[in-house]
């Protein structure tokens, strides 16, 4: 009888599904933790080159200043008025983008024919194609003007414009997030308000919105996400005066502008360079928490649905 001898190739050949198996799973554990590594490495360096600055100045003076004039002798370092300016924009934006961005979302689930979403989703999707520095150049060209002249202002270069660009900017990723909320939402909602007697109006505002309300919410989160980190925009079309905003039709400056504008003349290893990585510090932390509650509103959706299927 005779006997069956398995060499190395043999033996590689019967293992080598198993083999290729653990390798893509290396492969995609570690692109996965690759991300991770790259974000503690951003945090770690903004934390490095930030910190210093509050050996200088105090964190509450840095804060809370009313003045940012960080070339002068001697300088004063508070950025009081950058963080309005960025408030002051990010609320525009939020007061553009949510009527925009849920009423795109709103008539593309509910209301829009087959041959219409057809042509308005692409188009929608297309606006997040579109570079910043074009949605910048057409603030500059077209509505500074037009603001200029409406208002009767010195300048149409202001937070109102600024607004209004960055609103239309962050109205994909609203519309987009909110209309997969809307999807989420069982046929099964609408059917039994119909039968009750409800009209379209009543089931949809009274029905399906709060049904989707959570995904709402974190597709309105992510927008001011998106609003309060644009840089190109803001940077030609805001004004870029680092003074206390009282309306919106006044120039401002908000921390991504300042950063944009000054990092290239500020002297490496200088206290103007260190402010401007603590600033970036800031705008990190506001980001990222408002990444953590859209997250945590979006779970809370996720699992909201998956009890009631």
């Amino acid at each position: 009888m005779a006997r069956c001898i398995i060499t190395p190739c043999h033996y590689l050949i019967m293992n080598m599904p198993r083999f290729k198996e653990k390798l893509f799973k290396w492969i995609f554990t570690i692109l996965a933790f690759a991300s991770l590594l790259f974000l503690v490495g951003i945090v770690l360096v903004l934390i490095r080159e930030g910190l210093p600055i509050f050996q200088k100045v105090n964190f509450t003076k840095f804060i809370f200043g009313r003045s940012w004039y960080p070339t002068y002798s001697p300088a004063e370092f508070g950025i009081l008025p950058l963080i309005l300016a960025s408030f002051w924009v990010t609320l525009g934006a939020t007061l553009v983008c949510i009527p925009l961005g849920i009423g795109s979302a709103l008539y593309l689930n509910e209301l829009a024919g087959p041959v219409q979403r057809s042509i308005l989703k692409p188009t929608v999707e297309l606006l997040a194609s579109i570079p910043s520095v074009v949605f910048g150049f057409f603030g500059m060209v077209i509505l500074t003007p037009f603001l200029q002249k409406v208002f009767h202002l010195p300048t149409g270069l202001t937070a109102l414009n600024a607004s209004i660009i960055l609103g239309i900017m962050a109205t994909p990723t609203v519309c987009s997030i909110a209309e997969d909320a809307l999807n989420y939402v069982p046929n099964a909602f609408r059917e039994a308000s119909f039968a009750v007697g409800a009209n379209r109006w009543q089931t949809l505002t009274q029905v399906v919105i709060p049904a989707a309300g959570s995904g709402i919410s974190t597709a309105i989160i992510l927008g001011m996400s998106r609003a309060i980190g644009e840089t190109m925009t803001v940077l030609m079309v805001a004004g870029g005066a680092a003074v206390i905003p009282h309306t919106f039709l006044e120039p401002v400056r908000p921390m991504t502008a300042a950063i944009a504008a000054e990092m290239g003349e500020a002297p490496m290893g200088g206290d103007h360079y260190h402010a401007l990585f603590a600033i970036a510090l800031i705008l990190f932390a506001i980001t990222f928490i408002f990444n953590i509650i859209a997250e945590i509103i979006s779970r809370r959706f996720r699992i909201k649905l998956g009890l009631s299927g």
